[in-house]
């Protein structure tokens, strides 16, 4: 699989993350906090919590818990919440960015460098793999929410809104834009009566690195370590997930 098919170098493991409830809830709600402290808890005059909500009726978060973040935010908390990225390699040059929310930068980039060391990566400077990586809005639409409206219609909609790719798969659509057009396309899909399970954007890589299955499993590994830590919503990288790979991770 190349590219960002089917979220297929982003998230190569959906299910497994998907099992992560926890993991998943504990960034949605630094987002929720961080959007509320800088915006205030007005959904309809802060666009960053109002994408924050949507992620987090994407994630079936409950309203209480919802709300308890937004109110944390309001109220002064998360004021040493940042948002870091660092950048770097990993074994035989795939490229890995990391993203998170922290209140110690020092602990996180510490976590950070040690498990690059690990497994004989390289910890580089922020900025170093933007060559490599284009930043992108990716919106997924579960199909049910398209009941009764015609897809052609929608698709031309989507197109109008900034859509550089439409990606139907069996149970939802995955829309690209570009980062320019990300806001215009939230825009549209309200316009037009669609809520996005999903909304973010993400780093899509322009090229990918095609390993054997032995030295991809040590990628993974890798990245399944920076996964763990509580300070990391996201890793990026452009490892290719070839057919034979995924078969082996399937056994």
């Amino acid at each position: 699989m190349a590219g960002h098919s089917k979220w297929a170098n982003i998230k190569h493991r959906k299910g497994a993350q998907d099992a992560k409830r926890a993991k998943i809830f504990t960034r949605i709600i630094k987002e929720l906090t961080i959007a509320a402290r800088d915006g205030g808890g007005d959904v309809d005059t802060n666009p960053a919590l109002r994408l924050s909500v949507a992620n987090a009726k994407g994630a079936n978060m409950p309203k209480e818990t919802m709300e308890r973040a937004i109110r944390k935010g309001l109220g002064g908390e998360g004021v040493n919440l940042v948002p870091v990225t660092y950048e770097g390699y990993g074994p035989n040059g795939v490229a890995i960015v990391v993203e998170g929310t922290t209140d110690n930068q020092n602990r996180t980039v510490a976590n950070v460098r040690s498990i690059f060391n690990k497994y004989n990566g390289s910890l580089g400077t922020n900025g170093s793999l933007s060559f490599i990586f284009d930043q992108k809005g990716v919106f997924v639409v579960v199909k049910d929410a398209l009941a009764g409206k015609d897809m052609e219609e929608v698709e031309m909609e989507m197109i109008d809104g900034g859509a550089e790719d439409v990606e139907v798969m069996d149970e939802v659509i995955q829309v690209t834009t570009s980062f320019e057009d990300f806001g215009a396309m939230q825009k549209k899909l309200e316009e037009i009566g669609i809520e996005a399970q999903s909304a973010e954007i993400q780093r899509i890589p322009n090229n990918t690195v095609t390993l054997n299955v032995d030295q991809s499993k040590q990628i993974l590994n890798m990245i399944e370590k920076f996964e763990e830590d509580d300070d990391i919503s996201t890793v990026y990288h452009n490892l290719e997930l070839t057919d034979e790979l995924m078969a082996a991770l399937s056994e």
